[in-house]
């Protein structure tokens, strides 16, 4: 990760710690931005939106994390509250399941 990135992510996490949740996913996003593939930019983001009241961006952030991060516990269980907070259950079911089977050991497949 950048020097660039690695302080944008930083100011992002302080911005949430102080309940700056608006200029927090701004700096998130920006960090995604600048590092497509920094899969801990996305989480963050994803988890931002939800406590902003915008899930459907929350859910676009949690998927790309999951493609980063296809076994990853977290990323599931984190898309799993993405999809509850827009009243998507079966889709919310199916992404806990997932993370349900990594916490077993197993794997998810592409």
């Amino acid at each position: 990760m950048s020097p660039e990135v690695e302080s944008l992510f930083d100011d992002a996490n302080g911005d949430l710690a102080l309940g700056d949740l608006e200029p927090a996913v701004e700096k998130y996003r920006r960090c995604t931005e600048l590092a497509p593939d920094f899969a801990d930019g996305w989480h963050a983001l994803a988890m931002a939106l939800v406590k902003v009241g915008r899930p459907i961006e929350a859910i676009t952030a949690a998927l790309r994390n999951t493609e980063l991060r296809p076994n990853d516990q977290l990323a599931w269980s984190s898309l799993s509250i993405c999809y509850v907070k827009n009243h998507q259950i079966k889709e919310a079911e199916a992404a806990g399941a997932k993370a349900r089977i990594l916490s077993w050991g197993g794997k998810i497949q592409k």
